[in-house]
């Protein structure tokens, strides 16, 4: 058994960032050769992965990264176990990483393809070589959920725990306008259900349309002032139902979501509100 001393422990140490403890057992595994016992400890990942198949990754970060131009922005959603894991520095830099690739990248599919893609600031290393070595570091399940790209004009907003995250896509020619990212920043506090009145059943709309007629036409009122009562009071079921465009804008709640937009030349095209952890 070939001898490993402790220079080669602490140079197998220095080159992973990996435990004194791991590294000489690699070493110890390997005969004595770095580059096998390197190998060796890139394979960790997958043990502790196994061992820790069924934990809950119930904390994490949700991260978005826009194109300064507005023309597209990109939200990845990266879990963990633990809240300390969330804020650890290495496990925020792949969040972002992840999200940049996506932004600016070829697009991916799924998670596990833009894991195969080369991390912006790796140095040639892929995305999932530094995720392999993050999980090798830090021993916790950690998982990239979600991801998601979307074509301007885009606003992005994260709360400030990094656990909801929304991007607002609009129709429009101001790409770069504020009010896209406070509208996504509305969405993220009042969580509306659907972008317009259209995309409610509208065999619901209908029976509510003509509940409020029938309650109407009991004031004896004529025709043209029933008809106005009944859009009145519809608007306000439009705003129960979770219709983003007729919420009063969170804002500036004088006007609703779509005047604000609409004095920046916008339209409210759809939106993607995530939660850590709660699926689309």
């Amino acid at each position: 058994m070939a001898e490993i001393t402790a220079a080669a422990v602490k140079a197998l140490r220095d080159r992973t960032d990996l435990p004194m403890m791991d590294c000489k057992k690699a070493l110890v595994e390997a005969g004595g050769d770095e580059e096998k016992a390197v190998e060796i400890l890139k394979d960790q990942h997958k043990k502790i992965l196994d061992k820790r198949a069924d934990n809950v990754t119930a904390e994490g970060q949700v991260y978005i990264v826009a194109k300064e131009d507005g023309s597209a922005a990109a939200m990845i959603e990266l879990q963990c176990e633990s809240a300390p894991v969330a804020a650890n520095d290495g496990f925020q830099s792949l969040a972002k990483q992840c999200a940049h690739q996506l932004l600016n990248g070829p697009g991916a599919e799924s998670p596990e393809e833009l894991l195969q893609q080369p991390a912006p600031d790796g140095d040639g290393q892929s995305l999932n070589e530094i995720y392999e070595e993050l999980v090798n570091k830090i021993r916790e399940k950690i998982v990239l959920a979600r991801i998601t790209r979307v074509d301007g004009p885009v606003g992005g907003y994260v709360h400030h725990d990094g656990k909801t995250g929304v991007l607002f896509q609009a129709d429009g020619d101001q790409a770069t306008s504020a009010v896209l990212r406070d509208v996504a920043m509305h969405i993220a506090a009042l969580k509306p259900a659907v972008v317009d009145a259209e995309q409610l059943n509208q065999s619901d709309v209908q029976a509510e349309r003509d509940r409020l007629v029938e309650e109407a036409k009991a004031t004896g009122k004529p025709d043209n002032i029933i008809e106005k009562i009944v859009d009145g009071r519809m608007k306000t079921f439009y705003v129960d139902q979770g219709v983003l465009v007729v919420q009063p804008f969170a804002k500036d709640d004088s006007k609703t979501v779509s005047q604000a937009l609409a004095e920046e030349g916008l339209k409210a095209k759809s939106f993607t509100r995530w939660a850590l952890g709660v699926g689309d």
